[in-house]
């Protein structure tokens, strides 16, 4: 507990929270770096992986792809780039190897949600005229996109946890924190810096899985409301005539 109550007061001190060296600082190069690796690598491999799926071939490539892209070690990546002519180029080195990080699970996951869905459904819609695009943007993509946030989900909290190995070739990031804590022997530094990981890719996993209500709930067909029906004027009875 000793540790837990020195973590807690190392964040809550503000001096710690200020500067350069700041926390704020470090978060906002965090974010910065994780988000330009993850929009890079959706860009590049989710309309690979639906475009395969909807063809329904380059199953093997996706599959491939995947299992490359996760026998690579982000730092070896990371370090064959210092000693290239991008050591220079700031955070270009990190986020290139983010982004070789991030493209198998978003390329696997789309390309397996959009072959997953009902086969049924698609020769339904095939039969009733649809073309390419009409039956991918309205029935194999709104069914695929519970696998397929899965994997932006997945690929977007590895980054997060990732980009700490960025300060190890002197980056900026959170993993600054921890690596100035490890260097000097400031366990509490060390662990309010895994903390602020943790708790950061947590939140970023929150927000996705909030997106992906949102996009769900925007999919549902309108309920159609039973119309009321107002009740029959009655016109005023004339006298007759005698």
């Amino acid at each position: 507990m000793g540790v837990v109550s020195d973590a807690w007061g190392w964040l809550t001190t503000g001096a710690h929270w200020t500067g350069e060296d700041g926390i704020g600082q470090r978060l906002a190069e965090h974010v910065y770096v994780s988000g330009a690796a993850l929009l890079i690598a959706a860009a590049l491999a989710l309309p690979l992986g639906l475009w395969l799926g909807h063809l329904g071939r380059g199953g093997a490539l996706a599959v491939n792809v995947s299992n490359v892209g996760r026998a690579i070690p982000v730092f070896a990546v990371l370090a064959l780039f210092m000693v290239s002519p991008l050591r220079n180029a700031g955070y270009v080195p990190t986020v290139v190897a983010l982004v070789l990080f991030a493209i198998p699970p978003l390329l696997t996951n789309a390309y397996v949600g959009v072959r997953e869905v009902d086969r049924a459904a698609v020769r339904a819609a095939r039969g009733m005229g649809m073309t390419g695009g009409q039956l991918f943007r309205r029935v194999e993509l709104p069914l695929a996109r519970p696998v397929v946030m899965t994997g932006v989900r997945s690929a977007a909290v590895q980054v997060v946890a990732t980009a700490t190995v960025a300060a190890m070739v002197g980056q900026g990031g959170l993993g600054r924190i921890i690596t100035a804590g490890f260097a000097t022997y400031d366990t509490a530094q060390v662990v309010a810096g895994a903390v602020l990981v943790a708790l950061l890719a947590l939140l970023v996993e929150g927000v996705l899985v909030g997106l992906d209500r949102l996009l769900e709930l925007r999919g549902r067909p309108a309920e159609r409301r039973p119309a009321v029906r107002r009740p029959a004027e009655r016109r005023p009875e004339r006298p007759t005539k005698r």
